[in-house]
């Protein structure tokens, strides 16, 4: 018996020293193993993996730590040293299909492995560490690019990547579809509580230059959704510089963003390769606010809110917020100005000098001998995205100023179409109410629509600032306007437009003054011309104008003052900018022979001439006042209503206007 039990515990025993030499032999081989005989294997398995040729070309060693205990140790799993890999000098190389050469490659590479997280079939690594990395990001006009890992089927197997830590390294990105050529070079920071990394960039994006610096936080968490990413920016992309600093958050699914963002430029629509937004041609501009994004394929959304600037000499505020969709995105938003410059309003439309041109960053296409803006539209970005967002200001000044406020608009883009709906301001007392629909929808020709009508605009509130001229006008302008047009610009539009402007003016006092205030200088040199320089009462000015493929012909245009009764005739030419028009002028008593003989005012819309033809006697003029008389001053009966109740003396001057006229007997002069 005692044999027995000696021979069994002798078995027993042999069988645990066996168990317990095998873990000992398994550590000795782990520890004393030269795993550089692994390398090619390795290099093989993660070649297969990713599927593009991966080198361990430095030497590989393991070794165990102990992990950084818990604040509480919770079981004897926390005192168990993991296994931690360095491998120096690995290169993981470009994928089949491209370019040869590396994607990435790192003088050191090391990690942990959580050994218990391989009973649940987890690859968790706690964090991987990079020494003087290199990658360099390459994507071909195809699409095909040296970043985008292969599908995988799916394995019971998951990797857990919880962080990142980076040192001094080199990032270049090649992207033939964005034309962007751009080396980053980061390094190590010391003593910086907030930021471990410091970068400079440079290189090309669309034949612009690239540069900038900032900083980055050293440990990127990729799993730890409660601890951003700091990063700071300080940067400039062609005529745009951008200033930011914030937090990434969840960098692994960059899931958000937020951003104290600070952006300028020559102008708004140079953000258009950045952004993708189709924002309109502007002054230069500075822009300060909160940028906060939430990220997801196909359906990230962007909000810039609370944000102020200036745009040119006019300040701007507001929220704008993107919002990705298909078949394209959606921008909303709400804008709003205390004091907006007309000048600055100029580039919109191209009507900005040549050297504002070429400092906004657009060909200085403007000839010299032009008004019309000839710059053309940008349909092709229309289409780029929708868009619903309203502006207001609340006084417009120009140079010289007018009594401009409250504009009120809305853009609308949807597929290519532009609608400003409604296009409103008040204007010295009065309203102008208008709509526009800008068409770009078939990528070639804009099909415009501009429907405007102004009513009750006091004359005495153009010039408040003289007292004297206050007292005497007391009259009202209301017009109506209604045009269609297809072009390329703003002066191929009106050189194709068709429709009618009809105009009233009814007791008031008319200045050369005042026309200089209005910008008006054709109106100037004729009021000199007539009447000398000095204010003139106008009892009625009554214009309806015809406009057919740009040929814009007076069908009735009639000016009455204290001193004269002028009528006009003639045509201005959008298409070739040229003025054709005559005013003939019958004098009421006794006057100078300027007020009998016909005004001519030829030449362009840039540069008009107007001249007085003092060999016409007083009865050719009376003949040909009496024929001057057009047949159409009923169409303008709408306008005398919108007039209001009170003495209107355009009522009176249109309906005798409607009697036929009569030539005057032979050998009598017309007065």
């Amino acid at each position: 018996m005692a044999h027995t039990f000696s021979r069994r515990t002798k078995i027993s025993l042999a069988l645990l020293g066996i168990l317990l030499a095998i873990p000992a032999v398994a550590l000795v081989i782990l520890l004393t193993y030269d795993w550089n005989r692994a390398r090619p294997w390795l290099g093989a398995r993660a070649s297969e993996a990713l599927q593009r040729p991966v080198e361990l070309r430095g030497d590989l060693s393991l070794s165990w730590q102990k992990q950084a205990l818990p604040a509480q140790a919770r079981s004897w799993r926390d005192h168990v040293p993991w296994p931690h890999l360095l491998a120096h000098d690995v290169h993981v190389g470009n994928p089949a299909g491209l370019p040869g050469g590396d994607t990435a490659s790192a003088q050191k590479l090391a990690f942990s492995l959580n050994p218990f997280a391989l009973l649940g079939r987890r690859i968790a690594i706690p964090e991987l560490s990079f020494e003087q990395p290199q990658l360099a990001l390459l994507r071909q006009a195809d699409g095909r690019n040296n970043w985008t890992l292969p599908q995988r089927p799916p394995s019971a197997w998951r990797v857990e990547l919880e962080r990142v830590v980076f040192t001094r390294g080199t990032i270049q990105l090649d992207d033939a579809q964005q034309k962007i050529h751009a080396t980053a070079h980061l390094d190590t920071l010391d003593g910086d509580a907030r930021y471990g990394v410091r970068w400079t960039l440079e290189g090309k994006w669309n034949q612009q230059a690239i540069a900038g610096r900032g900083k980055a936080g050293a440990v990127l968490a990729l799993r730890d959704a409660g601890r951003p990413f700091p990063i700071q920016a300080d940067a400039k992309v062609g005529l745009v510089s951008v200033a930011a600093e914030g937090t990434l958050t969840n960098p692994a699914q960059l899931a958000a963003i937020d951003l104290q963002l600070k952006v300028a430029g020559a102008s708004a629509a140079r953000l258009y390769p950045l952004t993708g937004l189709l924002l309109p041609e502007t002054p230069p501009f500075s822009t300060a606010g909160h940028l906060r994004g939430q990220l997801a394929k196909g359906a990230s959304q962007w909000t810039y809110e609370k944000f102020t600037g200036r745009v040119g000499d006019s300040d701007i505020a507001g929220t704008l917020s993107y919002r990705q969709g298909q078949p394209r995105g959606l921008l909303t938003g709400a804008l709003h100005s205390r004091l907006l410059q007309f000048a600055d309003l100029g580039p919109l439309i191209g009507a900005d000098s040549n050297a504002s041109k070429e400092e906004r960053g657009v060909a200085a296409v403007q000839p010299s001998g032009k008004l019309l803006p000839v710059e053309t539209f940008r349909t092709e970005r229309w289409k780029a995205l929708d868009a619903d967002v309203s502006f207001r200001a609340e006084r417009i000044v120009r140079t010289k100023e007018l009594p401009l406020s409250k504009l009120h608009t809305e853009f609308h883009l949807k597929d290519g179409v532009l609608r400003l709906a409604p296009l409103d301001f008040a204007f010295a007392g009065g309203q102008v109410a208008s709509k526009a629909t800008l068409d770009g929808s078939s990528g070639d020709a804009v099909a415009a629509t501009v429907e405007a009508n102004v009513r009750h605009v006091k004359l005495h509130q153009l010039l408040p600032k003289l007292p004297e001229l206050k007292q005497a006008t007391i009259g009202e302008i209301n017009a109506t306007t209604k045009l269609t047009a297809k072009g390329n610009s703003v002066a191929t539009l009106l050189a194709h437009a068709n429709g009618e402007l009809k105009t009233l003016v009814n007791d008031g006092t008319v200045s050369k003054l005042l026309l200089e205030q209005m910008g008006l200088n054709i109106g100037n040199i004729v009021l000199t011309k007539l009447f000398g320089d000095k204010p003139v009462h106008l009892n009625c000015l009554a214009g309806d104008f015809a406009v057919r493929d740009g040929l814009a012909q007076t069908r009735y245009f009639l000016a009455d003052t204290e001193d004269a009764t002028v009528r006009i005739q003639g045509a201005v030419n959008l298409a070739s900018e040229k003025i054709d028009l005559t005013l003939k002028p019958d004098s009421k008593g006794l006057r100078i022979i300027s007020l009998r003989a016909p005004i001519y005012v030829r030449g362009t819309l840039k540069q008009p001439d107007v001249d007085i033809d003092k060999g016409v006697i007083a009865l050719r003029a009376g003949g040909a006042l009496a024929l001057g008389a057009l047949a159409a001053p009923a169409a303008l009966v709408p306008l005398i209503s919108a007039g209001g109740d009170g003495d209107n003396q355009c009522a009176a001057l249109l309906a005798q206007a409607r009697e036929k006229p009569k030539a005057p007997p032979p050998g009598k002069t017309q007065r």
